[in-house]
């Protein structure tokens, strides 16, 4: 028989390991878990150290979230341990964000953390518990498919769903995560810890760049990397200089606000250029991308990529955690993948990931998704000409 988690077996004879951020979130993920029979064990990872980031609104895993973590466990009866991942993180996660942007980038910390530490490190330890599965407070869900393995879907609130953050997640991780929250809206989480009786029912949520603890992430940058701050050209797409700046890590594409330059219509960042700390800018026009090429993709879709794929696969992707899923297709090319836009996007930046989903709205599968190497305009690409219509018309209509 299974259980409310999709595991053969009884709640209590079901241990579950719960990733705890001391956050309202995982703190209800472990209570309801908990009021449900099941054997709970609550842990939370030190990542960083969280002196100076300590009280400071925002921080995750610092030391105030570490003590309400251990509090919920005291308050719900279970047993809670806290383990230092710091070296962990500081390899896997901010020595590569500092990397990221000291080329030119914009990578996106959380995806690295889940990715690496949460969903390999953390998970591996679950196991060593004897845990039959590791749950946490995401606002993503899972669901059974036809052949037994698991499919990551978009969680119910659309305002909340945090599968752009998740797109990593293999296969064999996804057969042991549970996401419970994946049905829930915030506002539904928030009272139920409120009837559980926990005291960061109404505590604020997190920021997603949580070992800053300044909030100046050029800080960090400037510190681990010191080359990527040296100042350079901002220059048109015609490459004539048009002004100086005192570091690419400063910048990012799309950006409009802060270039330090006048002009007569409004300019944007368009590329970074890290090997000669070249800003470029142009019009808003110029933001506009047809193809991404991708590195790092991942795919959790049915059958074997290749094979999906063909001689191209639409889908909808999202190349921002902000942005709506728009129809594109998928293809092998230059022994890699990339992805054409249908109507293109603006300010498609190198280091964010390129999510896809198989559906533009709703409760959406995650069939997987890549790292954004480079981005290109293709203006002379008539695409409704050569190009089949259903997903034209799904984003018209």
């Amino acid at each position: 028989m299974l259980n409310s988690l999709d595991i053969e077996g009884r709640p209590e004879d079901t241990r579950v390991v719960v990733a705890m951020s001391g956050g309202v979130d995982s703190s209800a993920t472990a209570a309801l878990l908990k009021s449900e029979g099941y054997d709970v064990v609550g842990i939370t990872l030190q990542l960083y150290d969280h002196g100076a980031a300590t009280h400071r609104k925002g921080a995750c895993c610092a030391g105030q979230d570490i003590h309400d973590a251990r509090n919920v466990a005291e308050r719900i009866g279970i047993p809670h341990y806290v383990l230092d991942y710091e070296d962990r993180f500081r390899e896997s996660v901010i020595d590569n964000f500092a990397d990221s942007y000291a080329s030119g980038e914009t990578p996106v910390p959380c995806i690295e953390c889940n990715r690496s530490i949460k969903f390999r490190d953390l998970l591996a330890t679950a196991r060593e518990l004897g845990a039959s599965a590791l749950a946490t407070g995401h606002y993503v869900a899972s669901r059974r498919s036809s052949d037994g393995s698991r499919a990551l879907v978009c969680a119910a609130d659309a305002d909340r769903d945090q599968s752009y953050f998740l797109f990593a997640t293999t296969r064999e991780q996804l057969d042991y995560l549970r996401f419970p929250l994946g049905d829930m809206t915030k506002t539904q989480t928030r009272e139920l810890a409120r009837r559980f009786g926990l005291n960061v029912a109404d505590k604020h949520d997190s920021q997603d760049i949580c070992f800053v603890p300044t909030g100046r992430y050029t800080d960090i940058i400037g510190r681990l990397r010191p080359n990527a701050i040296e100042p350079g050209d901002i220059v048109d797409l015609d490459g004539r200089t048009i002004g100086t700046h005192q570091g690419i890590i400063h910048f990012t594409v799309g950006q409009r606000r802060g270039l330090g330059i006048a002009s007569s219509a409004p300019l944007y960042v368009v590329r970074l250029d890290a090997a000669s700390h070249r800003v470029v800018v142009g019009p808003r026009e110029a933001l506009r991308m047809d193809r991404i090429a991708l590195r790092d993709v991942n795919w959790i879709g049915d059958g074997a990529l290749d094979r999906a794929v063909g001689e191209g696969l639409e889908m909808f992707v999202r190349v921002r955690s902000t942005r709506a899923p728009q129809p594109a297709w998928l293809r092998a090319a230059n022994g890699g993948y990339e992805v054409e836009l249908v109507a293109g996007e603006e300010g498609v930046s190198p280091g964010q990931a390129c999510v896809f989903y198989d559906a533009q709205q709703g409760q959406a599968r995650v069939l997987g998704g890549g790292f954004i190497q480079s981005a290109t305009a293709n203006r002379a690409l008539e695409k409704s000409a050569a190009r089949p219509q259903p997903l034209v018309e799904a984003m018209r209509g």
